[in-house]
């Protein structure tokens, strides 16, 4: 059986992540999507990982042959947990490319039986970035385009919790502009 892992932290996913499980579905047998269960250093997450699984689970509960765990640490030892022969990726943009390649040497060199597989987004959802969806979302803007309607309610309704400090919540980059 061939099986494969999808990892983010999907805070919180979007159409771009649903477009790369259909099309990995239709290379594997099974895929395990992966939700990170840790605070990443580097990332200022909005919603906990139990909020993050279920949302995951209502945006892909019509796909067939994809699960949904939770999972921290090295992701190729996750890979390794589920049975899983290789990870896939979604690469958006040459930057991504490059972080790619890097950890995929990196993963090849701790566990060289795991492969390292790249889906190019659909251009369509290129843009698609879930720290682009916050920002907006924070802001006030309307991100029905872009996330399952589960996930831009989750969206609408933590944002409007926060009241006038939604935007102080997430990392601004250009919109504000």
């Amino acid at each position: 059986m061939r099986k494969a892992v999808f990892p983010a932290t999907f805070d919180p996913i979007h159409y771009g992540h649903v477009d790369i499980v259909r099309r990995a579905v239709a290379i594997f047998d099974e895929l395990i999507v992966g939700v990170y269960d840790h605070r990443h250093p580097l990332k200022r997450l909005v919603f906990s990982v139990e909020d993050r699984l279920e949302m995951t689970h209502v945006a892909l509960k019509d796909i067939e042959r994809v699960r949904v765990l939770p999972y921290s640490g090295l992701t190729v030892d996750f890979a390794l947990s589920v049975g899983a022969q290789a990870i896939v990726r979604g690469l958006r943009v040459f930057s991504d490319f490059e972080l790619e390649f890097r950890m995929a040497l990196a993963n090849r060199r701790l566990q060289p039986s795991i492969e390292m597989v790249c889906f190019i987004a659909s251009e369509e959802h290129m843009y698609l970035a879930s720290s682009t969806i916050r920002e907006i979302a924070s802001l006030g803007g309307d991100v029905s385009s872009m996330v399952p309607p589960n996930v831009q309610l989750a969206l609408l309704a933590h944002f409007s919790n926060m009241g006038d400090d939604a935007s102080t919540s997430v990392d601004i980059v250009s919109l504000r502009d």
